[in-house]
Order: structure tokens, then C-alpha cells, then sequence
């Protein structure tokens, strides 16, 4: 397994595998992708120089976040994100960085890698009102913090209400009564 800087003749790889896997990553403009490759913040995993993954990562300030991570859903559990992880936590270390964070829907099975890669979870967001979930905020702290925090993440599931209107007036919100 190899991780190396991506290039833009990955792009096409990198969308397809983001809108296969949109409803837990949220989805990112091919244009992004073009903005950040050249700046070296998006990592490709590779098994025989095919690709199986991908990390983009933000600038390497005091705190660095986690945009999107993702492998191709049959490698899963086979170290090929932790190796991503481990790569871009040792260039953040090289930088001064004090801590990576990242937002990871309550819903989704990602939550016990970042807790099994050693981040811990800060707080807990609220989510939007498309997909109704709590949002955990995870950190890993590349230089010991002087005060930390941690919260029991949120495993909130999805509440869908099919056939249900939902109204806004002027700032309220008017919810179905039932929810399913």
C-alpha cells in the first residue's frame, strides 16, 4: 500500500468515489478538488498504483481539519484509511500543528474509527434539517492541550418523515406532529 500526494489526473477518481458515497460525505465541486490538488491537500491511498481512497485535508494552521475521508466501501477495516490518517498526522507534526479535527455525521459507522484512531469527541453540533442528525466533532491532539474536553458521541439515527410538509414562516418551524 502506498500514500502519495493526489494529482490532478486523479480527479476523476476522487468524484466518483465522493458522489458513491455522498449521503455520509456530503459532496464537494469537482472545481474544489481542482483549487486544492495543486496546494497538496488532498492524499490518494494506492494498492498496486490503483487507488482505493482519499483524505483532503485543510491548511496546516494550528488547528488542520479533515474535509473528507473515504475508501472504496469493500476495503474498509483493512488500514487503508488509518495509513491515510498516520501520513497526513506526520506532515502535521513536521508544520507545528497543534490539533486535527473533523465533523463526522452521528449516524454513520466512521464514528468508531476516528474514536479507534485516538481522536476523541468534543462536542456535539447540531445537524441541518435535510438529514435531521447530530453532527460529533472529533480532535486529535498532535501537541498535548493544556485543557481538554470530551463528550459521549451522539448516535442519534435519522428521523425521515415521508409525506410529512414542513412550512417556514418568518423564521419558525413548523414540524409534522408524529415523526416515524
Amino acid at each position: 500500500m502506498n500514500v502519495r500526494l493526489a494529482e490532478l489526473k486523479d480527479l476523476t477518481y476522487i468524484d466518483h468515489l465522493q458522489r458513491k458515497n455522498s449521503d455520509v460525505l456530503g459532496w464537494m465541486s469537482k472545481a474544489t478538488f481542482e483549487r486544492e490538488i495543486p496546494l497538496a491537500r488532498v492524499m490518494l491511498a494506492e494498492i498496486d498504483k490503483e487507488p482505493v481512497g482519499y483524505l483532503y485535508h485543510g491548511s496546516e494552521r494550528q488547528t488542520c481539519k479533515i474535509h473528507q475521508a473515504c475508501i472504496e466501501y469493500d476495503l474498509r477495516g483493512q488500514s487503508y484509511g488509518a495509513a491515510l490518517v498516520n501520513t497526513l498526522l506526520d506532515h502535521l507534526k513536521a508544520f507545528g500543528v497543534l490539533n486535527l479535527m473533523l465533523h463526522c455525521g452521528s449516524d454513520i459507522t466512521a464514528n468508531q474509527f476516528w474514536r479507534a484512531m485516538g481522536f476523541y469527541c468534543q462536542v456535539i453540533a447540531p445537524g441541518g434539517r435535510k438529514r435531521s442528525r447530530d453532527i460529533n466533532v472529533w480532535r486529535y491532539d498532535i501537541q498535548p492541550a493544556l485543557f481538554t474536553t470530551e463528550t459521549k458521541p451522539s448516535n442519534k439515527p435519522i428521523k425521515w418523515m415521508r409525506g410529512e410538509n414542513v412550512h417556514l414562516q418568518k423564521g419558525q418551524r413548523q414540524m409534522a406532529s408524529h415523526a416515524r
